[in-house]
């Protein structure tokens, strides 16, 4: 469902909650420029999908960054 890209990002910012981790990535999104473009396509697609689970599916997920 999450790229390791996006799994990558949700490890930075993970606050344990499923909404938690939304109001974080969100506001993170508050500081980036227009030029990057890259970032805001990566946390607009995370807060999408992660808007779009219960709280039960976030729960079950492995969120241990992938550096490889």
């Amino acid at each position: 469902m999450f790229t390791n890209d996006e799994i990558n990002l949700m490890c930075i910012y993970d606050t344990g909650t499923r909404e938690g981790l939304i109001a974080e990535l969100t506001k993170m999104r508050g500081y980036l420029g227009a030029d990057e473009t890259e970032l805001l396509a990566l946390t607009d697609s995370a807060l999408e999908k992660l808007r779009h689970m219960s709280d039960e599916e976030y729960a079950a997920l492995d969120l241990f960054p992938d550096f490889d």
